[in-house]
């Protein structure tokens, strides 16, 4: 197997394998009313401050009207406040719950202990690699799967320029 067929295995695997165990990890019996969708809405709200929903959306890349049928579901479900402002009754803001937190909290711990056993096996400079690597498979995404779909092509074309 070639070095691009092996990279390439990996990252389909690595997608496949995290989504679905983040899936299995995440949805537990306390947790089993929700989606694992629902969950990353729940980390984007936070625990700290309140949000608005669309600061929520903006971070969830989602639009206004899919996060609100979302927070509808969280809220029956006891996960999700919404807090409407006294000056501007059309600002929503979203807080979570005591359930939400927990929520929040138990979807943290399974990114800490992923990140503690990566971090565990590398050394500094293989850490450093790490990053770096996966800073590029970021931009790459974000730049030629952009939202702008007319500069997607564009995107494309710059990044083809810039391997030649």
């Amino acid at each position: 197997m070639t070095a691009d067929e092996t990279l390439n295995e990996l990252l389909v695997c690595l997608f496949k394998d995290l989504t679905e165990i983040e899936g299995r990890c995440l949805i537990t019996d306390e947790f089993s009313d929700i989606s694992i969708n629902d969950m990353h809405i729940i980390e984007a709200i936070g625990v700290d401050e309140p949000k608005r929903s669309g600061t929520v959306a903006k971070l969830m890349s989602i639009t206004l009207g899919t996060l609100t049928k979302a927070i509808d579901g969280l809220t029956r479900k006891g996960y999700v406040n919404r807090i409407r402002s006294e000056e501007d009754k059309r600002v929503v803001k979203l807080s979570l719950t005591g359930k939400g937190k927990s929520a929040y909290y138990h979807h943290e711990q399974f990114h800490r202990h992923m990140i503690e056993h990566i971090k565990d096996g590398l050394s500094d400079d293989e850490m450093k690699v790490l990053i770096t690597s996966l800073a590029k498979l970021s931009d790459y995404f974000k730049v030629v799967y952009s939202d702008d779909e007319e500069n997607q092509y564009q995107n494309w074309d710059n990044i083809n320029e810039d391997n030649k």
